[in-house]
C-alpha cells in the first residue's frame, strides 16, 4: 500500500478583500507573487512562507493558507480565475485524495531547502521596497483605523457624494489629472496622512462580474479637505494607456475623472498602517514622488501647513522632489510655486521639457546630497517614496550613492530605516 501524500500549507491571496494595491508582489524577495487584469495570485513552486508580504498588506487579504496535497496544489491558472477562495478541504476530503492531514509544510519548504543545502555566497540584496523599505510605521505616528468597510467589515462599503471634481493638470497635456473631493456626511470615515481607500466602480466586467476595488491614496490631511469637515479628496489621472503604452481604457480612472458634483461613488477602507507621516513636532520629513504618487505628500504637507498657521507648531524640516514629464503635466504645479521657502524646499525634475536634458527625481536627489546627508543619518528624518514602479530602483540606487558617498555605512543605515520605519515606498 502506497503510503499517504504529504499536504503543505499553500499560501493564497483572498481575492474578495484584495484591492490590488501590488503592496504583496512589491514586497515579496523571490518574485513568487504576480497578478493578472484581475487577481493578484502566489505561484506555490516559488512561494518559502516567508512572511514578508504579510505585514505591509493593508487589508489582509495576503495572509490567507490552505491545507491541500503537494501534488494538487492550486495553480496560477485555477487563482487566476478566483472570485473568492475555495473552501478548505476537510480531513475526509484530504483522505480521499489520498493525502495524511497530519503532515504540513509550506508549499516550496522541499524546493527551498534543497536549494538552502547548497553551500553558495548569498547574493547582495537587490535594491527594492522588499529589501530597504520599512513595514513599520514612524513610532509617533497617529493610531490609524483600518478595513471600516468592505467585504469583512459590518458594512461592506460607504456611499460618497462627489462634492469637487478640478483638473490639476494643464488643459491640452497629455495627462488629465483630476483633484476629487468626496464627502462622507454624517458617515464616520477617518483617514490619516498616507492612508488610503478602495473605490468600487459600477457595473460588471467583460465576463459579466461586479468590478473589484481600485486603490487611491488620500491626498487631504487628516481633519478633512475642509479643515472640520467629514471629506477627503483624491489625486486621479485619467488612464488612457498601460505602461507599454497599448491603448487601454481604465475602468475606475476614467469613472472617478468624470464624476460630476453630486454624483455618489462606493467606497471600503480605510487602508495603511505604516505609510503614516510622524505626529513628532520636529521630525524631517523627505517626499519623493511622481504624478499621482503626489497625493500622500499632498496629505502631509497640507497638514504640516495647518500645523503651522496655528502658531502651536513647530515642524522640522520639509523637502520634496517631484518629478514629471513636463510643468504641465505635473499635478498641483501651481498651488506648490505658492509655498513659502522657509517652510518646504522643493526640488522639481521633468524629463521632457523641448531643448533641455532629461532630468529624473533621483538626480535632483543627488544634487541636494549635502542637505540629504545629514538627514539620512537624523533619527528624526523620514523618508517616503511614491509613484510609478520604474524610479523604485533609481532613487534607492541615489540614496545609496549619496550615503556610500558621505562614508555611511549603508547596510547599517537600511537596518535603522527598516527597524524604525524611516523610509517608506509605496509605487506601483
Amino acid at each position: 500500500m502506497d503510503a499517504p501524500a504529504t499536504v503543505v500549507q499553500q499560501h493564497l491571496i483572498d481575492p474578495e478583500i484584495c484591492i490590488r494595491c501590488n503592496t504583496c508582489e512589491a514586497t515579496c524577495p523571490i518574485g513568487a507573487i504576480t497578478h493578472d487584469s484581475r487577481n493578484y495570485v502566489v505561484d506555490a513552486d516559488k512561494c518559502n512562507a516567508c512572511m514578508a508580504c504579510v505585514p505591509p498588506c493593508p487589508t489582509g487579504a495576503i495572509d490567507n493558507w490552505r491545507v491541500v496535497p503537494r501534488a494538487r496544489v492550486y495553480t496560477l491558472d485555477e487563482q487566476f480565475g478566483w472570485d473568492e477562495l475555495p473552501p478548505p478541504l476537510s480531513d475526509e476530503a484530504l483522505s480521499a485524495l489520498g493525502a495524511d492531514a497530519g503532515v504540513t509544510a509550506p508549499a516550496a519548504t522541499t524546493a527551498q531547502a534543497s536549494v538552502a543545502s547548497t553551500a553558495v555566497e548569498p547574493e547582495p540584496a537587490v535594491l527594492t521596497a522588499a529589501t530597504v523599505g520599512a513595514t513599520v510605521p514612524p513610532w509617533s505616528a497617529a493610531h490609524p483605523y483600518l478595513n471600516l468597510y468592505g467585504p469583512r467589515a459590518p458594512r461592506k462599503s460607504v456611499r460618497a457624494t462627489c462634492v469637487g471634481n478640478l483638473r490639476v493638470t494643464e488643459v491640452g497635456s497629455d495627462y488629465d489629472t483630476h483633484h476629487i473631493v468626496l464627502d462622507f456626511g454624517d458617515i464616520p470615515f477617518p483617514v490619516l496622512e498616507g492612508q488610503s481607500i478602495g473605490i468600487i466602480p459600477p457595473g460588471t466586467d467583460a465576463q459579466g462580474r461586479p468590478h473589484h476595488p481600485r486603490q487611491y491614496s488620500v491626498a487631504s490631511p487628516r481633519n478633512g479637505e475642509r479643515p472640520g469637515h467629514n471629506n477627503l479628496s483624491l489625486t486621479v489621472k485619467r488612464v488612457l494607456a498601460d505602461h507599454q503604452g497599448r491603448p487601454v481604457r481604465g475602468v475606475a480612472s476614467n469613472y472617478l475623472c468624470d464624476l460630476q458634483v453630486g454624483d455618489t461613488v462606493e467606497v471600503i477602507g480605510p487602508f495603511g498602517s505604516s505609510f503614516l507621516m510622524p505626529n513628532h513636532p520636529r521630525s524631517h520629513i523627505v517626499m519623493i514622488c511622481t504624478g499621482t504618487g503626489s497625493a500622500p505628500m499632498r496629505a502631509m504637507t497640507e497638514w504640516r501647513r495647518r500645523l503651522r498657521a496655528s502658531g502651536k507648531f513647530e515642524s522640522g524640516k520639509l523637502l520634496l522632489f517631484f518629478g514629471a514629464r513636463t510643468p504641465q503635466e505635473l499635478p498641483y504645479f501651481g498651488p506648490l510655486q505658492k509655498l513659502p521657502r522657509d517652510f518646504i524646499d522643493i526640488h522639481f525634475a521633468f524629463s521632457r521639457v523641448p531643448g533641455q536634458p532629461k532630468r529624473y527625481v533621483q538626480d535632483a536627489l543627488r544634487d541636494a546630497a549635502a542637505a540629504l546627508v545629514p538627514l539620512l543619518q537624523d533619527p528624526n528624518a523620514y523618508f517616503y517614496v511614491c509613484g510609478l514602479r520604474a524610479m523604485e530602483e533609481g532613487v534607492l540606487l541615489a540614496l545609496r550613492d549619496i550615503a556610500t558617498g558621505a562614508g555611511l555605512d549603508w547596510q547599517a543605515l537600511v537596518e535603522d530605516w527598516r527597524t524604525h520605519g524611516r523610509l517608506h515606498l509605496e509605487t506601483y
